[in-house]
């Protein structure tokens, strides 16, 4: 009997091994067109949670109209093949991919506008459409056509629009990529990938690779308006620093009012503190994404294989003109916040250091003032104790006198002012030695 080895498995092996199988590619035959429309729907940090949700509302909607069952609600992925076109959609941590896919015979594409006419638009509820308004970042059509061998890429020029700076290079050496990467008054980028000779499912991860450029290239660029919106507000900050750090060196008068105003500065200190990290952390996640898919980009760029197509720039040399400085400008941003927050610091621990070193001069001075008083008191204490003893010598011999004077009236033969006068003598050294030998004990 063969043992059940499944009970063998981690929880997560299943699942872990599927993910490397969730996102096939689409099998394409030369000639096709595709539109493919990514929706970002997330506006925050806080709205990536409900993303996936979001996302399976509008897919849903679309399955609902043409009467197709929709994936169950935790799906990251759904392919379909509907009447009029076949349907692959992605759903990602910030966005969701439509891509849509339809045939058209070779003759439909010979130069021009029209290779860009026949799209699957058409097939599209409308009321669908306008649901998406404001959540499409991306959206293009790639139209794939088979080259021939005299084909010249000038003859693609006129459906990607003439007069713009056109990028392309030869992929894979088995085909032609074309774009300019711009946005066409109907509101999508348009790309043209030639089929020369594409081995089985070539063309359809080729077609995929090119389509998550675009994708990942506007993903990349959201950081852009958010690192051009914190450059001023670094600008004030830096310049509030810089103001601070430049009043510190004037805390020479009194330290009294030294104290007061390195406090004050101290106070407006950690308020700048505070607006340059919240700044950061509202920075933190874009610009983090910003990177990661513009790491992407970069490899999806490197599994084109380029090979230079005399005139043009290829699409590596595209991204790293156009899209590498927006890349820079929103490190640069990462680079500041990070130096200003250490300046923040260091002025900080200094200015600290500053007031610790006032305080313990104050706090000398307050035992010196403590020490004085002390010794004040000792002196005055002592020079008490001399008239002390005389009070108390003064008392005693008085004491001493009645008692020698009951005595003499009792019928004793004494002499009270002989007796007197050698007890005060006596009486007075032994209260001036018991008061030495207190005070030695003391101590």
């Amino acid at each position: 009997m063969t043992p059940d080895t499944t009970i063998l498995s981690h929880p997560l092996r299943i699942p872990l091994a599927a993910e490397l199988h969730s996102r096939p590619f689409i099998e394409l035959k030369t000639p096709e067109v595709l539109t493919h429309i990514a929706v970002c729907d997330s506006s925050s940090v806080s709205d990536v949670a409900s993303n996936l949700q979001r996302q399976h509302y509008l897919l849903q909607a679309l399955c609902h109209y043409f009467g197709v069952t929709p994936p169950v609600t935790d799906a990251k992925y759904f392919y379909h093949a509907f009447p009029a076109f076949r349907l692959k959609w992605e759903c990602h941590t910030e966005f969701a991919s439509y891509t849509f896919v339809t045939g058209a015979s070779e003759t439909a594409y010979v130069a021009g506008e029209d290779a860009f006419r026949a799209t699957v638009l058409q097939h599209l509820p409308q009321t669908w459409l306008y649901s998406l308004q404001s959540k499409v970042l991306a959206a293009s059509h790639l139209v794939l056509m088979p080259q021939t061998e005299q084909y010249e890429y000038s003859s693609d020029a006129a459906a990607l629009g003439a007069g713009r700076m056109l990028a392309g290079s030869v992929v894979l050496d088995r085909g032609t990529f074309l774009t300019d990467f711009a946005v066409h008054p109907d509101g999508f980028t348009r790309f043209i990938l030639r089929d020369h000779a594409f081995i089985a499912q070539q063309a359809g991860r080729m077609v995929q690779r090119v389509l998550e450029i675009d994708t990942y290239r506007m993903m990349a660029l959201l950081g852009l308006p958010l690192a051009q919106q914190s450059g001023p507000a670094l600008n004030q900050m830096e310049n509030e620093l810089t103001m601070l750090v430049a009043s510190m060196p004037a805390l020479d008068q009194s330290q009294v009012q030294n104290t007061e105003l390195e406090q004050q500065i101290l106070h407006q200190l950690t308020a700048l503190a505070s607006r340059a990290e919240k700044l950061a952390v509202d920075n933190s996640y874009r610009f983090a994404a910003s990177r990661a898919y513009f790491q992407l980009v970069k490899a999806r760029i490197a599994e084109l294989r380029e090979s230079r197509i005399d005139g043009l720039p290829t699409i590596a040399e595209f991204m790293e003109r156009r899209l590498a400085p927006a890349m820079q400008t929103c490190e640069s941003i990462v680079r500041r916040q990070e130096a200003l927050a250490a300046r923040i610091a260091q002025t900080n621990d200094l200015l600290r250091t500053r007031v610790g070193i006032v305080q313990e001069q104050q706090n000398r001075q307050i035992l010196q003032s403590m020490n004085a008083r002390a010794a004040q008191q000792l002196r005055l204490q002592q020079a008490v104790e001399g008239l002390s003893v005389a009070a108390i010598t003064y008392y005693a011999v008085g004491l001493i006198s009645y008692v020698a004077k009951g005595l003499k009236a009792a019928g004793l033969p004494l002499n009270t002012d002989l007796l007197t006068g050698i007890a005060l003598p006596v009486t007075g050294f032994l209260v001036w030695r018991g008061i030495q030998k207190l005070h030695q004990k003391l101590h």
